[in-house]
């Protein structure tokens, strides 16, 4: 446990992390922080088998074979033996390629996509080099520890303007450092070992958000570059190459140079090492950007309620606050008819088309061919947006949703949904999450056996009881 109030001077928040890192055991771990990261380690195996075949992850895994090197930890689904940090590089892409894997809602923030590739490239890692096995709470509990880090991190940034005016990719901006500490602490490095990881993390940070207003794939690439990053960093601090002490608070440290000076140190630190984020970790239910996924509740449930059809909306209109339109809504000609299937990940206005018109948002909805769908685009083309600023939350979660349709026999429906399912308070069950996982394996393009799948669930189930992580590893792959 960190004690976080003490009189003494503070130091800087990097060595509180750095504490708990070295500190916490299994032990430590509340039952629902178990719990929940067992949801994200199922979830993210289902994201990433599911988006093995998009766009950017063969080509992504074509390179890292041709740059080679030695066999260390496995590409998901190939089963390649790559360098650690590259098979982490191509497993966490695939796995933020569907923008279906699991999100904190307040911190902006996909953690599992930047922990768990770096600790299941790291065990296989330890595996062949040192002889030395991970099992399921010392797997977990790195896990654990770096997405309480990870989100921790952007939840210090709320105190500031919007946090989108700045620019940055935060998953991917804050992962380098992550995945450094997560690597750090699996390969059993003292406290002076997991600063320098930190430190050299802090040094390559960076990921913006331009990606995502101009439709490009380096949205979905950006995790991979920082769990690499990542790993190369531990790896380096391993070896006695130092970085940066005070990477979090320093005079030129990230809250400075990249933030302005802008975050809450209580916010930061907070009961470090007796509360645990994981456990407001929201699992997706729909493969698009966590702001839509009200939207989607909301259209759903007039489908729901009214059994509206789409032939019978006259107009429809969506009210969102000024966060929601900002990320969402903005450039309107690329939301209504997205020109990329990025685009249509990150729109309401498709995702509400969508669920409209077919009755659900799934993955055979966001893809190349979905978007040039007449049903959905004749339904895109009678929505408006209007913002309300009584909709709006500023820097604080997912805004709330309203969704109005005019019907030609002049009635006027509307459902407003404040807090989307997956929510920490609206959850999706284990069994909920195995059913999107054999969704996601479904839309695979070479789905696993049906025997592997079925092991790998159970395992995930029993994980906290595994000797040997890489058993889990084998059955993610053909």
């Amino acid at each position: 446990m960190i004690d976080t109030d003490s009189k003494e001077p503070k130091p800087d928040a990097t060595q509180l992390f750095v504490a708990n890192f070295c500190g916490v055991r299994y032990e430590d771990l509340p039952p629902e922080v178990v719990a929940v990261t067992k949801d994200q380690v199922l979830d993210f195996f289902g994201v990433a088998l599911g988006g093995s075949s998009e766009a950017g992850v063969g080509e992504m895994r074509d390179l890292v074979l041709e740059w080679g090197g030695a066999p260390q930890s496995s590409t998901l689904r190939w089963g390649d033996r790559l360098p650690a940090p590259n098979a982490a590089q191509v497993n966490a892409t695939m796995a933020h390629s569907l923008d279906f894997d699991d999100v904190h809602e307040d911190a902006i923030m996909h953690p599992g996509v930047v922990t768990i590739p770096t600790a299941l490239a790291m065990s296989e890692y330890l595996a062949g080099t040192e002889g030395r096995v991970v099992g399921g709470p010392e797997f977990i509990t790195a896990v654990a520890l770096g997405t309480d880090f990870i989100c921790r991190l952007g939840l210090a940034t709320r105190p500031g303007e919007n946090i989108h005016a700045f620019g940055w990719h935060l998953t991917t901006l804050y992962g380098y450092m992550t995945a450094a500490a997560v690597a750090a602490r699996l390969l059993g490095l003292d406290a002076d070992g997991v600063t320098n990881a930190i430190g050299i993390g802090y040094h390559q940070s960076s990921g913006n958000g331009q990606c995502v207003k101009d439709g490009a794939l380096t949205k979905r690439m950006g995790p991979g570059m920082a769990v690499r990053g990542g790993i190369a960093s531990a790896l380096m601090a391993k070896r006695g190459i130092t970085g940066a002490r005070n990477s979090l608070e320093g005079q030129a440290g990230i809250y400075q140079v990249y933030h302005g000076g802008s975050y809450s140190r209580e916010i930061l630190v907070d009961d470090l090492g007796r509360r645990f984020e994981g456990v407001n970790v929201s699992i997706k239910p729909y493969p698009c950007c966590r702001g839509v996924h009200p939207f989607i509740d909301a259209a759903l449930a007039l489908v729901a309620k009214y059994d509206v059809r789409p032939e019978e909306a006259k107009s429809i209109l969506i009210n969102c606050g000024e966060g929601t339109n900002f990320l969402l809504a903005t450039p309107f000609e690329s939301k209504a008819r997205p020109r990329t299937f990025v685009d249509s990940q990150f729109s309401i206005i498709w995702g509400v088309a969508t669920a409209l018109a077919r009755r659900r948002a799934t993955l055979d909805d966001f893809t190349e061919t979905a978007i040039k769908s007449p049903d959905i685009l004749d339904v895109s083309a009678k929505i408006s947006v209007q913002v309300d600023p009584e909709l709006n939350r500023g820097d604080v979660g997912i805004e709330p949703a309203r969704v109005s349709v005019t019907t030609t026999d002049g009635r006027v429906l509307t459902e407003q949904v404040d807090l989307p399912t997956g929510t920490p308070s609206r959850p999706l069950s284990f069994a909920d999450i195995g059913r999107k996982f054999e969704d996601c394996l479904a839309h695979a393009g070479h789905p696993l056996p049906a025997a592997n799948a079925h092991r790998l669930v159970g395992a995930v189930a029993n994980l906290e009881k595994s000797d040997d992580v890489c058993d889990m590893i084998a059955l993610a792959k053909r």
